[in-house]
């Protein structure tokens, strides 16, 4: 099968599109026929190995050389063939996954556990752009923030893929939504739903006096004391992301971010779709909302499996308004 392999941490051109042999699935595991995925912000920091005080902690980065040969954490495809235990799939199946590793690959196998049905209204490209961003997108909302009818909520960052996802789910859930974005996204944002729009680049949304019962911020470009500012005195501060750097960030800024939990009277917290427990029921809640016509993925560009390293160099860049997707 064809697969981008990672041998060493450096640029996306180090990604080696070769021929490696086919996985067979584990007992309870589903081998998956990939036909589209997708590139998030994980996956060019493990193709980097950055930040770099990453490889010291704990996870998914190893100290000297990758860990993961092949990244890509969004997958969509069609079930091929079956683990023994298996029950829930069978051969032919349309499905989608988050994934920790091996989206950018022909094959891979996947644990029944971490498998949901496609939505039916999706095709390959639309569902490969859903796992990572909505997942985070539906946590950092729901269970982090939280979130109930009625709320004023601000998303900061709202034209990328966590944000484009996190200003639709917002209003499904019954909120007023606030969004900052820059200006060349902001009818893309009020097309989503959005019921006000801020853009950055000739506001400040942290000195507009308006207070936010749930503040969701995808960018990190403000301080605490700012983002306090524009909180109500019980709001819900949740941390999604952070500013790149190829030393510390955005892992010191998440840090010191949530240090100062402890000392403010709002909460912050932080949203972790890598570390949910269980990634199959939000897949399942996230299905529910896009048949009903509720949400809807945005895709920015598509590009063919051959250009890969092309489309992670893009998303990298952090200027798409919403998703980038590759077909297999």
């Amino acid at each position: 099968m064809k697969a981008a392999v990672l041998h060493s941490y450096g640029s996306p051109d180090l990604l080696d599109l070769t021929e490696v042999e086919r996985p067979s699935p584990a007992d309870d595991e589903v081998l998956v026929r990939v036909r589209a995925t997708s590139v998030n912000p994980y996956d060019w920091h493990i193709i980097r190995g950055e930040p770099y005080v990453a490889r010291l902690m704990p996870g998914i980065l190893g100290l000297r050389r990758p860990a993961i040969a092949i990244p890509g954490c969004d997958m969509a495809g069609q079930v091929e063939a079956v683990g023994r235990n298996v029950t829930g799939f069978r051969p032919g199946d349309d499905v989608y996954a988050l994934l920790e590793q091996g989206g950018f690959g022909e094959y891979v196998c996947v644990p029944e556990h971490l498998l949901a049905p496609k939505p039916a209204n999706l095709s390959y490209e639309q569902a490969a752009a859903v796992p990572m961003a909505a997942v985070t997108a539906l946590l950092g909302l729901r269970d982090t923030g939280r979130i109930e009818p009625g709320q004023q909520v601000l998303v900061n960052g709202a034209s990328g893929g966590v944000g484009t996802f996190a200003v639709q789910l917002a209003k499904a859930f019954g909120a007023t939504v606030t969004a900052v974005c820059s200006g060349r996204n902001v009818d893309l944002v009020r097309s989503l739903g959005a019921d006000e729009v801020v853009d950055y680049t000739t506001e400040d949304f942290t000195r507009r006096g308006r207070r936010y019962d749930l503040l969701l911020d995808n960018a990190g470009s403000r301080s605490v004391p700012a983002y306090r500012r524009v909180l109500s005195p019980d709001g819900t501060l949740v941390v999604v992301g952070g500013p790149a750097g190829r030393w510390l960030q955005p892992v010191g800024w998440m840090a010191a971010t949530l240090a100062a939990a402890p000392l403010v009277s709002q909460r912050i917290a932080r949203a972790d779709a890598v570390a949910c427990p269980d990634k199959r029921q939000a897949l399942l809640t996230l299905n529910g909302l896009i048949e009903e016509g509720k949400v809807s993925p945005v895709i920015d560009r598509r590009y063919p499996f051959a250009d890969i390293r092309a489309a992670v160099r893009y998303q990298e860049q952090g200027h798409s308004p919403g998703k980038v997707v590759v077909t297999l």
